[in-house]
């Protein structure tokens, strides 16, 4: 069997096979030519791998070293002989590695018997790399037995506290070696060590795996050396787990695993100190079981971790493939079409295999919110995160939506839908991470139906219902009948412009307040005539003027603001320690939105604020349907068809962000049957004259990321996270909703403290936060930036910067139009907004290839979904 192919078996994963890359041939030691040395990076990466756990793979790293020790004091460059030094290993190992050879160059004494080695040494590292197979412990014997040798052993360290890679594998080596008289620590640390000043393991083996944009990316949390020695009489491994993450060198930097093996230089070759490092890196090479070696609190539970671990992966084989089978593949989580739904009546098929696939799954999504290590913490925190993530915005649209329907539907109707269709969808939908919310769109899509039921002389609230509802039914119409599969040709670019629309709007409605409060308190009449909110009146006639109050409307929102985004990034500081600053982050939100609310009302007490009111009267009362006129029928039936665009593709696109592959979801997606429950929730609401809900941007990936658990990386100085595992469960939306119903209690005191630029500051905040990982804001960000500061993205490396910036002009245009429609003075524009954003699919994949070179859109525009 060619050992370069990577084989495939169509009833279980991919498994890969030892594919060394070619090596540069050694250098000749009876020529006088210049050593080349060259290090090996891989082969180039497919422009369309993508990240998930069947290519995940074990790079085998072993470097040699080339010492070279400068002229000499006479300035005459000295003859120095290059001679090769023998490894360890066995003699059939010595033939076929390079690794096991180092190469050092003598110097000889000059013609007056003195040396003239200057003591300035100067290490050239030749290292090669080679992609080996992971360890296989369903079929291979001694896997099993390397974990039961270890389990005899116990060579366990955790939480040291060491910080030189030196010092930890001293430590490492000392306890290794307790039972081997004939072999010393210097010894062991000379064969795992290159021989030269600088401390560098001499062969390692580290996981690496393809990115979603085709790049390659190292597991830097751990590491695995191995090496042999002669006078050893039996293999010797030692675990450490090191208390705090320490920097070890390139594709090292965030450490906090490390693997030390020796093996007899006579050892067979399925027990070698290769055999058996391949074995220990299989058991790490996931992030997931990391995480949980991480949280064990003691060397016991560490070691019934790693045996479960070691039982996971034999019986991998056949859970891959009922996982496959009950759940839909990793491969296809993402996916808006799956095989299976092309099959028999296409009507009602997507929604009716979508039931069939997470019915199994019902109870883990409950289950999964209360059990594992940091579960509960994670739980708390999303929940509260999504307390004041959906309250607060709640409160601000439902002051705008009075304002704009003159108390027709006010604070207390938004947080009514707010926890009615947020419970419905978290108990009954496929992807309960997805949060719904109303939305700015969707506020003044209400304000166009009043305008139009005001000049068609029907009540608004009837008109409403009856907008909802045919709205409803085109959108069950859509899942029935499997519309989703359209959304196959939404890619990245799109997203992300919608993604950026949005927080833009969220910005906009922020602003828009603010100028409105100047405009009122310190207007054109009150240009020379200030009043303060005591009543001190400067200049001739005071006309109620507020100045104090205007500056703390300002002072307020950029304070919620700034305290917000502080604690928010707090997690990337140096300060305090990793789980403090964690904590800190998860309840940014709460603490800036408390503090700030504090200061306005007690600190702040002699400024009256503006505080929104409340309606009173029942809530659950059905519109009069029968009221509306023929011809307000058929204009609701064109706005609910309108409004149903809408909710198509807001609710898809975040369904996919949600679903990227990136964030690492395990059960499958149900994009048909999701939006079936957002047509059920939104004809219920529309019934009773409560506002509509849609899927949001950027809770609900912020909502993954609360109850996610993330691994550091390191790249060139650039500091980013990835996501380990998620939660996936319906408790943290669910208890959430159930708190924001309780707040009905609340109203209109005490949440009437929390003012409008606390509400202002909060939009601002949501907007800034969503920039993160959105590759549209960084390529924009990119034009200001000087190019010897440009991060090490993968596009960077692969586009030319001139077709990096046309593809983000296209973008630009596209982002403009849609703020044009959406932001637009005249509200009837925003009718035709959601065909435009549909016309965004056509124009990625028909008209941008005319203009950039398809495999240049390829890098810049990775899908989320796996389709494409």
């Amino acid at each position: 069997m060619d050992p370069s192919k990577v084989e495939e078996d169509p009833d279980g994963p991919v498994r890969i096979t030892v594919s060394p890359l070619d090596r540069p041939p050694l250098p000749d030691i009876g020529t006088k030519s210049p050593v080349n040395v060259d290090t090996l990076a891989g082969p180039e990466v497919d422009e369309d791998s993508r990240s998930n756990r069947s290519r995940r793979n074990l790079l085998y790293h072993t470097p040699s070293t080339v010492s070279f020790l400068g002229f000499g004091s006479d300035n005459q460059l000295q003859r120095k002989t290059l001679r090769k030094r023998g490894g360890g290993g066995t003699e059939k190992d010595r033939s076929n590695s390079t690794e096991l050879s180092s190469w050092s160059i003598d110097s000889e004494l000059s013609d007056d018997g003195s040396d003239q080695i200057s003591m300035d040494e100067i290490t050239l590292m030749f290292a090669t790399h080679e992609r080996i197979p992971k360890k296989d412990f369903r079929h291979e014997y001694e896997a099993s037995k390397d974990v039961d040798s270890f389990f005899s052993m116990v060579a366990l360290e955790l939480d040291i506290t060491e910080t030189s890679l030196h010092g930890i594998a001293v430590k490492m080596v000392e306890g290794l070696l307790k039972e081997e008289p004939d072999c010393s620590a210097e010894e062991a640390l000379s064969a795992l060590f290159t021989h030269d000043s600088v401390h560098h393991f001499n062969r390692t083996m580290q996981g690496t795996s393809m990115t979603e944009y085709g790049s390659v990316d190292y597991d830097q949390s751990w590491i695995c050396a191995f090496a042999s020695m002669k006078n050893l009489k039996k293999r010797q491994v030692s675990v450490a787990r090191l208390k705090h993450p320490r920097n070890l060198g390139e594709t090292s930097q965030e450490i906090r695993f490390i693997i030390i093996v020796l093996a007899p230089s006579e050892e067979k070759t399925t027990r070698s100190a290769l055999e058996t490092a391949r074995t220990f890196a299989t058991l790490l090479h996931e992030p997931e079981n990391r995480q949980e070696f991480l949280d064990c609190r003691d060397k016991v539970e560490f070691m019934n971790m790693l045996r479960r671990v070691e039982l996971k992966y034999s019986k991998e084989v056949e859970e891959v493939g009922a996982s496959a089978k009950d759940t839909g593949s990793t491969e296809s989580l993402a996916s808006f079409e799956k095989p299976e739904d092309r099959q028999g009546c296409p009507i009602g098929k997507g929604v009716w295999n979508d039931i069939k696939r997470r019915a199994p799954l019902y109870f883990s999504d409950f289950k999964d919110g209360l059990v594992g290590r940091h579960t509960l913490h994670k739980l708390i925190s999303a929940i509260v995160f999504l307390y004041f993530a959906c309250l607060l915005p709640s409160i601000a649209f439902g002051t705008l939506n009075s304002r704009n329907t003159h108390g027709a539907i006010d604070v207390r109707k938004v947080i009514l839908s707010q926890t009615l269709g947020g419970l419905i969808y978290a108990m009954f939908s496929g992807q309960p991470l997805i949060i719904l919310q109303t939305t700015a769109p969707l506020a003044l899509y209400t304000q166009i139906i009043y305008e139009i039921a005001h000049g068609l002389h029907v009540d608004f609230l009837p008109m409403f219902g009856c907008v909802g509802l045919w709205s409803s039914g085109f959108v069950l119409l859509y899942a029935l009948v499997g519309a989703n599969r359209i959304m196959k040709y939404t890619t990245r670019c799109v997203e992300e412009i919608f993604a950026l629309f949005i927080a833009i709007t969220k910005v906009a409605a922020a602003f828009e307040s603010l100028i409105h409060d100047f405009q009122e308190n310190i207007g054109p009449d009150c240009s020379h005539n200030v009043t303060t909110s005591e009543g001190n009146s400067y200049g001739d006639v005071a006309v109620g003027c507020q100045l104090d109050k205007a500056l703390l409307h300002l002072l307020l929102l950029l304070g919620t603001v700034a305290l917000g985004m502080m604690l928010y990034n707090s997690i990337h500081s140096p300060y305090l320690d990793a789980k403090k600053r964690e904590f800190l982050a998860d309840y940014s939100l709460p603490v800036s939105v408390i503090f700030n609310s504090f200061i306005g009302v007690y600190v702040f007490s002699m400024v009256s604020l503006t505080r929104f009111d409340v309606q009173t009267g029942p809530l659950f009362v059905p519109v009069e349907l029968g009221s509306l006129t023929s011809t307000a029928v058929v204009t609701s039936m064109g706005l609910g068809f309108c409004l149903s665009l809408l909710f198509f593709m807001d609710q898809n696109i975040t369904a996919a962000i949600v679903n990227s592959p990136a964030n690492k979801l395990k059960k499958s997606s149900a994009y048909n049957l999701d939006l079936l429950v957002i047509g059920i929730i939104n004809g219920i609401l529309s019934v009773f004259g409560l506002p509509w809900l849609h899927g949001t941007l950027p809770h609900s990936p912020l909502h993954v990321r609360a109850l996610a658990d993330v691994e550091d990386r390191v790249d060139q100085g650039r500091l980013y996270s990835i996501v380990v595992r998620v939660r996936e469960t319906r408790l943290a939306a669910i208890l959430s909703h159930i708190l924001i119903g309780l707040s009905l209690l609340l109203l209109p005191s005490p949440l009437n403290y929390i003012t409008e630029p606390v509400l202002n500051g909060l939009f601002i905040f949501f907007a800034l936060i969503s920039f993160s990982g959105n590759q549209f804001y960084e390529r924009l960000v990119l034009i200001l930036t000087d190019q010897s500061a440009y991060p090490p993205n993968h596009y960077i490396r692969r586009v030319p910067l001139t077709q990096i910036h046309l593809f983000t002009f296209c973008q630009v245009l596209q982002l403009a139009v849609l703020c044009g429609l959406g932001l637009s003075a005249m509200p009837y524009l925003e009718m035709i907004f959601p065909i435009v954003l549909l016309a965004l699919l056509p124009i990625r994949h028909r008209l941008m290839p005319l203009l950039i070179d398809p495999k240049y859109i390829r890098a810049l525009d990775a899908a989320h979904t796996d389709n494409h």
